[in-house]
């Protein structure tokens, strides 16, 4: 019958939009689970598109620290207060916002809301040598339009450009490197900073490293959790944190929980600090709120 055939075209097509999801050259077979699944998904989707309309993201900031444990910059960090769905975790979102586009926007907003706090910073003598961080995606690093936005965001707000700093992960640099470093050089000149994060979960290759006008090297959280107890990731920090010193870079570690984690990366040399154990994420008000 039509419907039962028009059931099975929908289903094949779930299947192949699964696999190619998951990387081409696979084969993907059709359950229940998958048509929940992808029904959630294109729910999830409908909602994100009206978030930003409707004022439902909001920035939250969390402390980083130098070896005395004063507060020298704040990462931004985007989250979704979803009216029934309570807070959606960026693991949820950030994937299917680069997916469809919408990153372009959202990340638009947050460079916009950034900025806005940098140049209010400015007016506080306890917060006005603090930099802020923002993450930026593959999707808005490819943008023809990226630099430009920066550009904007820096302007319209007045914001002082070398106290924003862009953190880029490993997996954005794999492609069109020359590129990327084109662009980087860009806002370098308008004094902006940069940071990659994550540093060695990714391929990460010495030789365009040393190309890339990078300021930190960030040691991830998967490295800073067994720290002081796995000889290896101990090994690990000491590593990354002495290629930093090398290269003339900072060495900054996220995910650090404890006071053994924070001494222990210390003595090793490590320059900044970003974990629980300084502080966890914070609502900040916006420049809308603000306003």
């Amino acid at each position: 019958e039509a419907g039962g055939a028009a059931d099975i075209l929908r289903y094949a097509d779930m299947a192949l939009y699964r696999a190619k999801a998951q990387g081409r050259n696979r084969l993907s077979l059709f359950d229940p689970a998958l048509e929940a699944a992808v029904l959630s998904q294109a729910s999830l989707l409908q909602d994100l598109r009206q978030a930003q309309p409707r004022q439902q993201l909001a920035l939250h900031a969390q402390p980083i620290v130098d070896q005395t444990g004063r507060v020298r910059s704040q990462e931004m960090l985007l989250r979704w207060h979803h009216p029934s769905r309570g807070i959606v975790p960026p693991t949820q979102f950030i994937p299917l916002a680069e997916q469809h586009g919408l990153i372009l926007d959202i990340g638009n907003w947050v460079l916009q809301q950034t900025c806005a706090l940098l140049a209010d910073w400015q007016c506080d003598p306890s917060r006005c040598r603090w930099t802020a961080a923002v993450n930026v995606s593959v999707r808005q690093l490819r943008d023809a339009g990226f630099v430009d936005s920066v550009r904007q965001a820096l302007q319209d707000t007045g914001a002082p450009a070398h106290r924003l700093r862009l953190e880029l992960t490993e997996s954005t640099l794999l492609t069109d490197v020359d590129e990327t470093i084109a662009k980087m050089a860009e806002l370098r000149a308008m004094g902006v900073h940069f940071a990659l994060d994550d540093f060695g979960t990714g391929y990460s290759s010495l030789s365009y490293l040393r190309r890339l006008p990078l300021d930190e090297l960030k040691i991830d959280r998967s490295f800073v959790a067994d720290v002081t107890d796995d000889p290896n990731d101990g090994v690990i920090a000491r590593t990354i944190i002495s290629l930093a010193n090398s290269l003339g870079l900072s060495a900054v570690a996220e995910g650090v929980e404890t006071a053994e984690q924070f001494a222990f990366l210390k003595a090793l040399g490590c320059d900044a600090f970003q974990g629980y154990y300084f502080g966890r994420p914070e609502p900040v008000l916006s420049a809308e709120a603000t306003a």
